[in-house]
């Protein structure tokens, strides 16, 4: 049963929803703005709309087997760890896509929540201030994680391990935009213009 639950987190986690919403909309991703299969370059390409769409469903496709595994094995257990990361392994390495996918932040959040909710306020204390300040997603996403997994550890071994892996993880996925921002060149999203642009479109 426990292995059934990797599994599914796994498959769950594989749902390209940042591919399909767009391609919905005759756009592949993977063929515009950075080419990463993610909310945020759907957020570049399509706007906050879709942008919004594709990061909720990225975050619900880890929350709820998460959530599911917290239930049944209780918080106390590895297995909703476990859980969380073959679900944002599926994220980065989704099978519906060869193997290839977006960074995770969105689905790590989603565990955070379902695991340690004040991890996951913690990542947002940290993502909101330093993106608006910078406007650079990647250093707002990371600064968050790394911040979320060392506060982990004050709150639980387990989570404190865990959202470290996926930290790790997630800055593997970065390397370009980590090697763009030690340079100066990373792409910057100012999130308070597409909204409000987004918003505009809809009056």
């Amino acid at each position: 049963m426990k292995i059934f639950f990797l599994i599914i987190s796994y498959l769950c986690g594989s749902l390209p929803f940042s591919f399909i919403v767009p391609w919905l909309k005759g756009v592949d991703i993977r063929k515009v703005g950075s080419g990463n299969v993610g909310g945020t370059n759907v957020l570049r390409a399509l706007g906050p709309k879709y942008g919004a769409i594709c990061i909720s469903l990225d975050f619900l496709k880890s929350f709820v087997p998460v959530f599911v595994a917290r239930m049944i094995f209780g918080i106390n257990s590895w297995i909703p760890y476990l859980c969380l990361i073959f679900a944002v392994l599926g994220h980065n390495y989704s099978i519906f896509l060869k193997f290839k996918g977006g960074k995770g932040v969105s689905s790590t959040l989603g565990g955070y929540f379902a695991l340690r909710p004040l991890l996951g306020i913690i990542f947002l204390i940290v993502w909101f201030p330093v993106e608006l300040a910078t406007k650079y997603v990647s250093l707002a996403s990371l600064l968050g994680m790394l911040i979320s997994a060392i506060m982990g550890f004050f709150i639980d071994v387990k989570a404190g391990i865990t959202f470290l892996i996926l930290f790790v993880f997630s800055a593997y996925k970065h390397r370009t935009n980590i090697k763009r921002l030690i340079e100066g060149t990373e792409n910057k999203t100012d999130f308070l213009s597409l909204i409000k642009k987004g918003h505009m479109k809809s009056e």
